[in-house]
């Protein structure tokens, strides 16, 4: 006799005695519509896959520990980054960003950097990518932008045109573009890359003090980027290239890891600082605010169901914890509902309960009740599963009523000003653009004027002669370069 805890069963637990041959009418006959264990597997299978996500489809998941090594507490009540030696739990997700489930991870594009935090006091996550700066600053934006890069709604092929007509009449998207065409546009793999919040986040101290902030994550593995031809080879090699390069890694205990950094500008300086803090398409200069090492990220597992833990997982900004919240930036403003709202649409309204997304650290605890799904899929849930009798309402006067902790409320943000729809006054969107060309290397400027000018001659002579504008006013070699070699 097989051991029971071997049977092969259906959803319900009931053994299965023949996962083989379907029920028939005869041994010829037509299948029965009471093989209900055929129905139940075809129905599964019809199911499997959720919508993928519109952006970041294609993406590589790792556990892994965060090690504090310097002390925050002057900056943040953050549980994370209190306490020298402290380790956190984590989890990151790395992705291309614009092509769908089955594209190659050697594409010239951004990569997204998502990571999680499981805190003691809830999950953090820090979502961006392997740039400091992004094409826009303001998220009313980003859907147009996105179906610039995603397939024309016609001919259903990548579009050129409509990709260098959105930049050239969006000219803030000028220093990401420089970087996404330079050298750096094509990473090896996900561990020879930096990493980066992009966004200016804010830590609050116990003391009420606000100061703004970016994340830094320094590969310690060097960083090593891929020429053109040495994409385009790989693509038809291996286009999973990057995930079957971690996986391999991880296996070899070849743990990948990062030094992790911040600049730290106090609240009031936002107020005069020369350029807007808060604007993603810029970086903060060193020499203004240096960078603060803060401890170590080191990536050491992966996951054992790539659907479950890394198809799934639901990674936020909006997921912030005591000690660490939002700014003005206008681009994460907007992250904060969408980001949320997509995998809600994606996995359905109790994601958190899945357990790559409940809190590991700590217990969620909150009146929220049933929804699809609802149930004690999480083994770190409280009240949140609804699996005891506490109230779905608050307050209430059971014993086992939950507590509001005021000493957890982020100080009081002054704001002022008249409500408009502000445009690009007294934006500079050149400058940096042009101080990133002028440190390029002689060979590297060559390398960047092909890449461009490879994408950009596919477009009409109004867009080409706009971006020629623009690479101008970035720098006058630049543009005349561009200019001698689209032959304009």
């Amino acid at each position: 006799m097989t051991n029971q805890a071997n049977y092969l069963t259906s959803q319900n637990g009931a053994p299965v005695a023949d996962d083989q041959n379907s029920m028939t009418a005869g041994e010829r006959g037509p299948v029965l519509l009471q093989d209900f264990h055929l129905l139940e597997k075809l129905a599964h299978f019809n199911r499997e896959r959720i919508p993928e996500r519109v952006v970041h489809a294609k993406g590589t998941g790792v556990y892994g520990i965060f090690t504090l090594t310097k002390d925050m507490s002057n900056y943040t009540i953050a549980d994370h980054f209190n306490g020298v030696g402290k380790q956190t739990e984590t989890f990151i997700r790395f992705s291309t960003v614009g092509g769908e489930m089955g594209s190659a991870d050697a594409e010239r594009d951004p990569r997204g950097f998502g990571l999680r935090f499981y805190t003691a006091r809830g999950n953090h996550d820090i979502v961006g990518n392997n740039t400091p700066t992004f094409f826009l600053r303001d998220g009313i934006k980003f859907p147009d932008f996105i179906h610039t890069q995603k397939r024309n709604p016609q001919t259903n092929l990548k579009d050129p045109q409509a990709m260098w007509d959105f930049w050239a009449l969006n000219p803030e998207a000028l220093h990401q573009v420089t970087i996404l065409m330079s050298d750096r546009g094509i990473p090896a793999n996900y561990r020879q890359m930096n990493g980066y919040g992009s966004h200016t986040y804010s830590l609050w101290n116990d003391k009420g003090e606000r100061f703004w902030v970016k994340f830094h994550f320094k590969t310690k593995q060097g960083i090593v980027n891929l020429t053109p031809e040495q994409a385009d080879i790989l693509k038809g090699i291996d286009p999973d290239s990057s995930q079957r390069d971690m996986v391999a890694a991880i296996a070899d205990g070849n743990f990948p890891r990062w030094a992790v950094k911040v600049q730290i500008m106090p609240e009031a300086d936002a107020n005069t600082y020369h350029i807007n803090p808060f604007d993603l398409t810029k970086v903060w200069p060193h020499a203004d605010y240096p960078l603060i090492e803060i401890g170590e990220l080191e990536l050491n597992r992966m996951p054992e169901n790539y659907f479950a833990e890394v198809e799934q997982v639901a990674l936020a900004p909006s997921n912030l914890v005591p000690g660490v919240g939002a700014s003005p930036d206008k681009m994460l403003q907007a992250r904060l509902f969408a980001y949320a709202d997509a995998q809600r649409y994606r996995i359905g309204t109790n994601y958190n309960q899945l357990p790559v997304n409940c809190p590991h650290a700590t217990k969620a605890n909150h009146h929220q009740r049933a929804g699809a799904m609802a149930g004690t899929q999480c083994p770190y849930n409280g009240s949140q599963t609804g699996g005891d009798a506490s109230p779905n309402y608050g307050p209430n006067s059971t014993e086992s009523a939950l507590v509001e902790p005021s000493t957890f409320a982020e100080p009081a943000l002054g704001l002022d000003g008249e409500a408009d729809r502000y445009s690009r006054y007294n934006q500079d969107d050149f400058a940096q653009a042009g101080n990133l060309y002028r440190i390029f290397p002689e060979d590297e400027k060559v390398r960047l004027i092909t890449t461009i000018c490879g994408s950009l001659s596919q477009t009409t002579m109004d867009v080409q002669q706009t971006m020629v504008e623009h690479f101008t006013k970035a720098d006058a070699d630049y543009g005349k370069r561009i200019k001698q070699a689209l032959g304009l």
